[in-house]
């Protein structure tokens, strides 16, 4: 008989939403610490593939290996998508695709050669580990990085803009001065030179030969020191002012969509509004 004074036993989908989404529980870390585990082996797995020499001698075991990962993976995120409330939220998450891509080019390997090399995307999934080793501080970052470069978005399309409007002027000067005799044989060409000396790569394919274009050469390569600056203090203001008005975040994963960065304080979901803590 029910009593009022006792808590309600939780669902079989909450206590596997607690383990596969949070790691509050002995139970939930065990399990991201050992799929974290299967991450890294699945990917340089992979990676051992592509070596002759291994492939020549252990190509069968490798296969059994890739797919034993593989079969896990797909069953892992068909719980991941039966714990929430909302399957498709999840689904559309950044989560939720990576892992979707984490299983997906296996299977399309079938098909198409070479695409089963795609699941490296699975790297990407050990992000789970600052929410795993209970690293708020470093989730909190990401989140004020991520503010901030939301933030400076429109100032660094405008210098991308101005930058690319520089590029374009002096390739097609370098393409008038130098020539195809010195191996500026078109404007992109040009603009290729342009591109590499501004951002200081330097390749040394093609050089100018001219006085001219070698005085050309020398401004772009000193200007180019001075724009690699340019977005490196946009970024840095907007992270100052990401700092002051952001607050910590939790590790908490939404019950209903299964997103997560949400700010310690926070009873609902930013991303759907779902109760975080019913």
């Amino acid at each position: 008989m029910y009593r009022p004074n006792e808590p309600e036993t939780p669902g079989w989908r909450a206590r596997l939403h607690e383990i596969i989404f949070e790691a509050d529980t002995t139970a939930g870390k065990l399990f991201d610490v050992l799929l974290l585990w299967a991450i890294i082996a699945s990917v340089v797995l992979m990676m051992l593939e592509t070596v002759a020499d291994i492939q020549l001698h252990y190509k069968r075991w490798i296969q059994i290996g890739e797919w034993a990962f593989t079969i896990l993976f797909t069953i892992e995120y068909i719980l991941r998508l039966a714990t929430v409330r909302s399957p498709w939220r999840y689904a559309r998450s950044f989560f939720g695709i990576v892992d979707l891509l984490a299983v997906l080019p296996a299977y399309l390997s079938l098909y198409f050669t070479g695409s089963y090399y795609l699941t490296v995307v699975r790297v990407l999934r050990l992000l789970r580990a600052f929410r795993i080793f209970k690293l708020a501080r470093y989730l909190g970052a990401a989140e004020v990085l991520l503010l901030a470069m939301r933030a400076a978005r429109p100032k660094i399309i405008v210098f991308l803009g101005a930058v690319s409007t520089i590029i374009v002027i002096v390739g097609t000067i370098m393409y008038i001065v130098e020539g195809p005799a010195n191996g500026f044989t078109s404007i992109p060409v040009g603009i290729y030179y342009a591109v590499v000396t501004l951002t200081t790569v330097g390749y040394g394919d093609i050089t100018p030969q001219t006085a001219i274009g070698k005085a050309i050469a020398s401004m772009v390569m000193l200007l180019g020191y001075g724009i690699i600056a340019v977005p490196t203090g946009i970024v840095t203001a907007e992270i100052a002012v990401a700092m002051r008005d952001h607050g910590q975040v939790s590790t908490q994963a939404c019950p209903d969509c299964g997103q997560e960065g949400h700010a310690g304080d926070a009873k609902h979901c930013k991303h759907c509004g779902a109760l975080l803590h019913p």
